[in-house]
């Protein structure tokens, strides 16, 4: 009796050292609600002074602060919601929500149900708010491309069986997209794709092949668009006296922007770039204003948050993958491409090293379909980690509740 009394205590005293493990990556968790924080208070700097101009002069100067805080309360209630979905469902309908990404991306082309901005249809109204389907896109194609690389895992270096299909799908999705016309949404799209298609073994054949092509049709989209041609040039030189005044004009000041905050910044709030000189300061280039206020430090402390996310998905990513669970595996590195692409194009643009492009910097640029989808997307990668940290207590994910994510 006596031993088997010591054997009981022995298991109670082991039994609180397991459940001492997180429910959560505190690293990534931390890097996430920094950059969001982060976010809205330089949405706030950057668009302060929007409403001394003719089109918000009727607005207050908490306007796009107070909208802002509302579409990350918004995408704070999808992250808790799609952090409860187990990634077993997630798979099973990862069919529909590809269909009815591609439907609403139909429907965002009809006229007077799509909402038309400078010329392109992007967005759907609902109500005081519009809804942005590409951004819906970004997600489903993630899903449908890691769920099509672990079904067709036998058939990755078959040409036809394996390649033509996700080709097809990604060209269907590559015109709707262009027709709005949303060349960033397409770029990070096919960058999702092709990067789980890697990572799922595709054959470097194939690979190169997909490169190939997709390098030689972006090179004949911006051949087939003069205005698109014009931002080349704009970005080679932009400030040529014959283009700083139009196609250069974003991009030189928000080289300007950069240039003043030199390593630490003109202070939080000084900004003059953002004073009616820079552009969509709060949406496309708010980095701009983030290197005038805060510098290269500023910058580079961005960046790094980054960093983290994309290390700390590859490695919940990495983590599943070794459990057998490709699918979850996959849409965790997945999540990781299209935030590190993303946010490389953003801040490629902002510097001058890539050609101008309207794209958001995840979590931070004010836009309420991209806060929304950006915190689904996380929440779906934070999903997998709790996955994975429950099969290693030796526990069923797909049969357990979202109890105890803590």
């Amino acid at each position: 009796m006596s031993l088997l009394g010591d054997l009981r205590a022995s298991v109670n005293a082991v039994k609180p050292g397991r459940t001492r493990m997180r429910n959560y990556d505190l690293l990534l968790t931390a890097a996430v609600m920094t950059l969001l924080m982060f976010g809205l208070l330089m949405v706030f700097s950057a668009s302060i002074a929007l409403v001394d101009g003719p089109k918000y002069s009727n607005s207050t100067r908490y306007y796009f602060f107070v909208r802002h805080a509302i579409f990350i309360a918004v995408g704070l209630v999808g992250f808790a919601i799609t952090i409860s979905v187990p990634m077993q469902l997630w798979e099973k309908f990862t069919l529909p929500v590809f269909c009815v990404s591609l439907f609403l991306l139909v429907l965002v082309l009809i006229p007077h149900i799509g909402n038309e901005v400078n010329g392109a249809y992007r967005w759907i109204p609902l109500g005081p708010l519009n809804f942005q389907p590409s951004e819906l896109m970004k997600l489903a194609i993630l899903l449908f491309a890691a769920d099509y690389t672990v079904r067709k895992q036998k058939y990755m270096h078959d040409f036809w069986r394996g390649f033509v299909p996700m080709m097809v799908a990604l060209g269907v999705v590559g015109i709707l997209l262009l027709l709005e016309p949303d060349l960033g949404a397409f770029m990070v799209s096919v960058s999702i794709a092709v990067g789980i298609l890697f990572l799922g073994g595709i054959s470097a054949v194939l690979f190169l092949i997909l490169v190939v092509v997709l390098l030689g049709s972006f090179a004949l989209l911006i051949l087939m668009a003069p205005w698109r041609v014009k931002r080349i040039f704009a970005y080679l030189d932009p400030f040529d006296p014959d283009t700083v005044q139009s196609s250069g004009y974003q991009l030189a000041h928000s080289l300007i922007a950069i240039g003043r905050g030199e390593w630490f910044g003109v202070g939080l709030g000084s900004s003059v770039e953002k004073l009616h000189y820079l552009p969509e300061a709060h949406t496309d280039f708010i980095m701009a204003v983030v290197g005038e206020e805060l510098g290269f430090v500023g910058i580079i402390a961005v960046v790094v948050l980054f960093l983290v996310i994309v290390h700390r998905g590859f490695e919940i990513g990495r983590q599943a993958i070794a459990m057998d669970r490709e699918f979850s595996g996959l849409v965790a590195q997945g999540v990781s491409i299209w935030m590190g692409v993303q946010a490389l194009v953003n801040l490629g643009v902002c510097l001058g090293l890539l050609p101008t492009k309207g794209l958001t910097l995840p979590l931070v640029s004010y836009g309420g379909s991209s806060i929304v989808m950006n915190l689904v997307a996380i929440a779906i990668l934070m999903r997998v980690d709790y996955e994975s940290r429950l099969m290693m207590r030796g526990e069923r994910p797909d049969r357990r509740p979202l109890r105890e994510y803590r």
